[in-house]
């Protein structure tokens, strides 16, 4: 199974941007909803967002709705995270996967993870 490849991550100081993009496996990504996710040192890998397959409907979860986007485009595999207003605790590795169509419940659908991208928020 072919890993996501996150992209886009860095160094920015709060209340900056960032955009980040992750390029799926076409065979799966042409069939799921994706999600990011984000997991902070010495802290657990947490959902932040997801996406339905169309693109039709988007979930985020509480502290980051208003500042993040998540977007798609099936033609090239990729699902964006658009990052705004960032605060210091939002630093982590991001990743995305594929999640189950209930998009709240932020489930992925398998255990396959990329190298993620790094995103440093200094205050």
């Amino acid at each position: 199974q072919v890993q996501p490849v996150e992209s886009g991550g860095g160094l920015v100081q709060a209340g900056g941007s960032l955009s980040l993009s992750c390029v799926a496996d076409r065979r799966t990504f042409s069939s799921y909803a994706m999600g990011w996710f984000r997991q902070a040192p010495g802290k657990e890998r947490e959902f932040v967002a997801a996406i339905s397959w169309s693109g039709g409907s988007t979930y985020y979860v509480e502290s980051v709705k208003g500042r993040f986007t998540i977007s798609r485009d099936n033609a090239k595999n990729t699902v964006y995270l658009q990052m705004n207003s960032l605060k210091p605790e939002d630093t982590a590795v991001y990743y995305c996967t594929a999640v189950k169509p209930v998009l709240k419940t932020g489930t992925p659908l398998t255990d396959n993870w990329g190298q993620g991208t790094q995103v440093t928020v200094s205050s």
